[in-house]
């Protein structure tokens, strides 16, 4: 599978594109028959991200003294021996089928060795269309999860809700800090998955006594989903829990449609008007330049809608709430290994009740 086949409505994550194909594993198909692939991630807790220059320093693991060298300075490397018979060991093939997303105990025994290690290992798609884009990774993902981790403070011990969360990614960073974390998205699929890597990564954020909570939260629907007989429906203690002491709200690259951007501003504004406390929403956006015929010119219609609908939130008078934005800049450390492009924007958006 390290060919992806386009079509025409086809979109896929430069994170996947630029990461090199044997980081990738494909692990089986999902319940709508679209292949899952596993991808680690190594949290860079020494490396001290960006310098004032805005360059990305690379963080070695190996001293370049000690590195093998030949008598003219080149690099020493080691070639694998030819043989002159074929002794490879024998490989079956094996048949992927759609399943569900259960873990094995081999499984979550590799889990326990690789969080040692600070290695977020996240399940996704690749190549999907744009309905399904969630369950790729985006480097608004990663922005986000860089701030949380710089400002570990400010978000400790807090109960916070994620819009869109997709795989979970963002979630299960801000656990690493947070006491709380509703991760709330949409789609049955999408939503398993997301339990999945939650389940995957719990090394990370369970001996602090975290909880992370997959949750479904239609932007388009007016209330919580409380049907008991769906799986990631919501209790009438957690809704009250989330009013009573959510302080922050987080969004990693979702403003890809304009329907969607409208929602996602309507659910903001419900959200903030029954919290208790003043709440704070962080929500990455990449400003994604396309060419269009209609336009004849390079533009980047999502992101000007999303700018046209902070601008609206800004200025809302309706005697019930005030919102204030503040763009964030992007010069803070950088602990995962993606492409930081000046295109990758950070936004705080404050909600205050009058």
């Amino acid at each position: 599978m390290d060919q992806i086949t386009f079509r025409s409505d086809t979109v896929l994550s430069d994170v996947h594109l630029l990461l090199p194909n044997a980081c990738h594993l494909m692990k089986r198909l999902n319940s709508v028959g679209q292949p899952v692939f596993t991808s680690k991630f190594r949290i860079l807790r020494d490396c001290d991200g960006k310098d004032s220059s805005g360059e990305s320093p690379v963080c070695e693991s190996t001293d370049a003294s000690n590195v093998p060298r030949d008598e003219d300075g080149d690099l020493d490397v080691v070639r694998r021996p030819r043989y002159t018979s074929c002794n490879r060991d024998a490989v079956c093939p094996i048949i992927l089928s759609q399943s569900t997303a259960t873990l094995t105990d081999e499984e979550e025994d590799s889990e326990e060795e690789d969080g040692s290690r600070d290695i977020i290992k996240v399940e996704h798609t690749m190549a999907t269309p744009l309905e399904d884009v969630g369950k790729q990774i985006w480097r608004g993902a990663f922005l986000l999860a860089d701030f949380i981790l710089v400002q570990a403070s400010m978000f400790k011990g807090a109960t916070v809700l994620e819009l869109g969360a997709g795989t979970g990614l963002t979630s299960i960073v801000m656990a690493m800090v947070a006491k709380t974390v509703y991760c709330t998205d949409v789609g049955d699929d999408l939503l398993s998955m997301c339990q999945r890597n939650v389940t995957l990564n719990k090394q990370h954020f369970e001996p602090q006594e975290s909880e992370i909570r997959v949750r479904q939260l239609d932007w388009m629907a007016d209330d919580f989903c409380t049907d008991a007989d769906l799986e990631f429906c919501w209790t009438d203690a957690e809704i009250v829990d989330l009013y009573d002491n959510t302080t922050f709200v987080i969004a990693a690259d979702v403003c890809y449609d304009d329907n969607l951007t409208d929602a996602l501003f309507r659910t903001l504004y419900r959200l903030a008007s029954n919290m208790r406390h003043p709440s704070t929403t962080y929500i990455s956006i990449e400003k994604r330049l396309n060419f269009t015929l209609r336009h004849m010119d390079v533009s980047c219609e999502a992101y000007d809608h999303f700018r046209h609908c902070l601008d609206q939130l800004q200025q809302m008078t309706d005697g019930k709430m005030n919102f204030t934005l503040e763009p964030v800049k992007s010069s803070f450390p950088q602990f995962f290994q993606y492409e930081r492009v000046e295109q990758l924007e950070l936004w705080k958006v404050t909600a205050e009740r009058l």
